[in-house]
């Protein structure tokens, strides 16, 4: 994928082109330098509207054996994510359907309707041996298409039947549309809730994560959900060093603030193709600090712009990294968001039978 800072931007994306999906063998390219400069940026530049495709899964829980991840089980409503995050990791999975990890992931969003059905499906089975279910490990459970089709609404109606602890993590406020069914889960202590904050800045994450909720409006969501009873963490997620490591302070003060009682944080990381993308990104939206970010990205990856090594891919390793450990140890400490949360209860598990009563799951 070129670096071309004169490629154009497409309004309210975080990408702005369709780079070769690394499975197919066929490139589409648009040839913009052979038409006239204005005529090419009318091209290049006309909004791209976010089509829904059927999931049609017969399953829907993913496992994983990840000593970096807090969790075995997690479920995904949805594949691909409009949010349009530039750096988003979650980018080359969309290349398994036969898309882009650049704008097909943020426009071409696959919903799994029937999840709340497998859902169910999957927690009578008698082998469950019931741990947290992490909603959602790689796309976000309440980005914009969750206000039409309530997948995840759905997922949390199943886990209140079958008291089913659940974690939550988003960058979306429309999390709040859900509190009734989120403050139940809480007050049986079978939640938690993380709001990811990446910067205070409006105008940067404008750009950044185009199609997410203002940072004003997560740290609404943080304010209410903790009002309703509800404990919530602040992820900064990720830290890019050079463009919004020095928010670190500020953000975990105002997440206090709003009623967070923990925060942590994950370093940027740029597996396959992501790296273009946000090389990409910084070319059009921040030349000047390219260099700058790119080379403390090496700094922290031992020389690369990406390494998965359990242990090191969540935080980096070497001196910058340990300086940030260093620091945002201290402010959380000093801001109050060192609180270890209780353990979700896992031991109100029941299975409901067929006449709507519950009975102990076995």
């Amino acid at each position: 994928m070129s670096t071309d800072p004169l490629i154009p931007i497409i309004p309210g994306r975080g990408c702005s082109a369709n780079p070769k999906n690394r499975f197919e063998k066929i490139e589409l390219q648009p040839d913009f330098e052979s038409l006239p400069e204005d005529e090419a940026r009318e091209l290049a530049t006309g909004k791209r509207p976010t089509e829904y495709f059927d999931d049609d899964s017969q399953s829907v829980i993913s496992e994983n054996d990840s000593p970096d991840l807090p969790f075995r089980f997690s479920l995904n409503p949805y594949r691909g994510c409009a949010h349009g995050c530039s750096y988003c990791y979650a980018r080359p999975t969309h290349e398994y359907l036969g898309f882009s990890a650049g704008l097909d992931f943020e426009t071409k969003v696959v919903v799994k309707r029937k999840a709340p059905e497998l859902l169910r499906r999957f927690l009578s089975r008698p082998g469950w041996g019931v741990q947290p279910i992490m909603m959602s490990g790689v796309t976000d459970c309440y980005q914009p298409g969750e206000s039409q089709f309530q997948v995840t609404r759905g997922c949390l109606e199943v886990a209140l039947d079958f008291r089913q602890p659940i974690m939550l993590i988003t960058k979306n406020s429309l999390i709040l549309r859900d509190v009734d069914r989120i403050g139940e889960l809480a007050r049986q202590r079978l939640v938690s809730v993380a709001i990811s904050v990446t910067s205070l800045n409006q105008r940067l994450t404008s750009r950044l994560e185009p199609r997410t909720s203002s940072p004003q409006a997560r740290l609404r969501a943080v304010r209410e959900l903790s009002a309703a009873g509800i404990p919530v963490h602040v992820m900064i997620a990720p830290i890019i060093l050079g463009l919004n490591d020095s928010e670190v302070p500020a953000i975990l003060e105002a997440a206090a603030d709003a009623g967070a009682i923990s925060a942590g944080y994950v370093m940027l990381r740029l597996p396959l193709g992501v790296a273009a993308q946000f090389e990409q990104w910084l070319a059009q939206h921040a030349p000047d600090q390219r260099s700058k970010i790119l080379g403390r990205v090496r700094q922290v990856r031992d020389g690369h712009l990406n390494r998965s090594e359990f242990h090191e891919r969540m935080k980096g390793t070497g001196v910058l990294a340990e300086q940030l450990a260093q620091s945002f140890k201290i402010f959380k400490r000093r801001y109050g968001l060192d609180t270890k949360s209780a353990p979700l209860d896992c031991s109100r598990f029941r299975v409901p039978d067929r006449s709507g009563q519950l009975r102990l799951f076995e």
